[in-house]
């Protein structure tokens, strides 16, 4: 991961469907989660306040407790810190969580709210220490990330307090900014690189293998469309229903893959950790088996013509690294 020692498996565990993202799970499912994805060689755990107001850390943490702490990777982000609320008896379903709104959101990317931040995230997970730590979305914050929080989060490296540093969000232009002016591990780009687009080899790709630079790549699925193998017209992309022309495109996907004997999820997959300077697919896992499934992906064998034919359809761009295909 960048320079900072770090290395992380290159599947990643998405722990926002831990927050009881979109339904609830039970506390007994989700450690059954994490401990599948622990027998299936997962090392690399990523969650946030964000997620589930604090549930999602409280249950990665401990889920991992117990684990030999040099073994595994834990991530999380600043930009929001969680304030008490009274609204206790509502549900978080505006933000996608079924949980109890006891707490609210506050924007906050100060140097004081990082350092509150990773200290408030510690005590929900009850571990000696975050590895890696994101400014999250600053989509709307640019200039706040960029004089306050980034230079906060490198502080706190500098410190020792955690070992690498960057930020995460839906978009590439921004983060390409910030690879280029500091002196980033990692950046966590979410839906932005997959079968569907691949606009980011146009500057977060670049700007990576210039810098140095890990990518973490999320929404490798696109969000739900290519989960399966018969992507359907009632399926979302970018968290949105999807529309005809990127329907049609992922159904055309679908039929190559099927054509081969092959998996749309393991193309999609296999297709996101080709390229160089991305370090890890990090998936959000609820279930045991979603997590055994999504890790035979890993290891599911594509014949190169499929790459092949995805390549002379025009569905990858001429510049997208392929698996086992070397491009100038």
């Amino acid at each position: 991961m960048g320079r900072s020692g770090l290395s992380v498996s290159s599947l990643g565990y998405g722990a926002a469907p831990l927050g009881n993202l979109y339904s609830a799970v039970s506390d007994d499912q989700s450690r059954a989660a994490v401990d599948a994805a622990w027998k299936a060689g997962v090392r690399y755990f990523d969650t946030a306040p964000h997620y589930g107001l604090g549930l999602s850390e409280r249950r990665t943490g401990e889920a991992l407790r117990d684990r030999p702490r040099s073994e595994f990777v834990l991530q999380t982000k600043v930009g929001r810190l969680l304030a008490p609320s009274d609204r206790g008896a509502e549900r978080d379903l505006d933000f996608g969580f079924d949980v109890p709104k006891n707490h609210e959101r506050v924007w906050d990317f100060s140097a004081s709210g990082v350092r509150r931040s990773i200290e408030e995230s510690l005590q929900r997970l009850g571990l000696d220490r975050i590895d890696v730590a994101l400014v999250h979305d600053p989509d709307d914050h640019e200039h706040e990330a960029r004089s306050g929080a980034l230079p906060e989060l490198l502080k706190l490296r500098d410190e020792g307090v955690v070992r690498a540093v960057g930020a995460g969000m839906n978009a590439s232009a921004m983060l390409a900014r910030f690879v280029d002016e500091f002196d980033l591990d990692v950046v966590l780009l979410a839906g932005c690189y997959n079968l569907i687009e691949q606009d980011s080899l146009d500057d977060l790709m670049p700007a990576a293998l210039r810098r140095g630079t890990s990518i973490v790549l999320g929404g490798v699925y696109g969000s739900g469309l290519l989960a399966t193998d018969e992507p359907s017209p009632d399926a979302t992309y970018r968290y949105e229903p999807v529309t005809a022309p990127v329907l049609a495109r992922a159904q055309r996907l679908a039929a190559i893959a099927r054509e081969h004997g092959v998996s749309l999820p393991a193309l999609a997959v296999q297709f996101a950790l080709a390229h160089p300077a991305v370090a890890s697919a990090v998936l959000g896992m609820r279930h045991a088996d979603e997590v055994r499934a999504n890790a035979a992906l890993m290891d599911a064998v594509i014949p190169g013509e499929v790459w092949d034919t995805l390549r002379a359809e025009g569905l990858v761009r001429e510049d997208a690294p392929l698996p086992g295909v070397v491009t100038s």
